[in-house]
C-alpha cells in the first residue's frame, strides 16, 4: 500500500464528511466553502485524516474537541502535527469551544493564514 492511497482511511473519511461534527458544519458552510481556495473536507494525508486541508497553502485546519485537551490526545496531535510540519504543512488548531465562542476571530485567523493581511 502506498502513502498516498489507505482504503481504510478513505472510508472513513468519507463517513466523517457525511458525519460532521457541528463545529465542522459551522465551520464549513458558513466560511470554508466559500473561499477562493480549494480546501479539502476530511483529506487523507499519510495514516491521517485532516479535517481540512488547503494543498495549494500547505494549510490544514484542525478543530479539536475535548479529547484532544487530555493526556493521550495532545501527544497524538503532537506526532500528527510533526509529522504534516516536515511535510511543510502547517498546522492550525481551533478548539470547538472558539469555534462556537469566537467564530468571526477564528475565521480571520484562518483568512490570515491563506491569504495574508488584507
Amino acid at each position: 500500500m502506498n502513502k498516498g492511497h489507505n482504503s481504510f482511511l478513505t472510508g472513513n473519511a468519507q463517513k466523517l464528511r457525511k458525519n460532521m461534527t457541528k463545529e465542522e458544519r459551522h465551520l464549513w458552510y458558513d466560511f470554508l466553502k466559500k473561499l477562493s481556495v480549494n480546501i479539502n473536507r476530511q483529506k487523507v494525508l499519510g495514516n491521517y485524516i485532516l479535517d481540512f486541508y488547503c494543498a495549494s497553502k500547505k494549510i490544514a485546519i484542525e478543530l479539536d474537541g475535548t479529547q484532544h485537551f487530555e493526556d493521550i490526545g495532545r501527544e497524538k496531535d503532537a506526532l500528527r502535527d510533526n509529522y504534516l510540519n516536515e511535510r511543510g504543512i502547517k498546522v492550525l488548531r481551533y478548539s470547538n469551544k472558539e469555534v462556537n465562542q469566537n467564530f468571526s476571530n477564528v475565521c480571520e485567523d484562518i483568512y490570515i493564514h491563506l491569504f495574508g493581511q488584507q
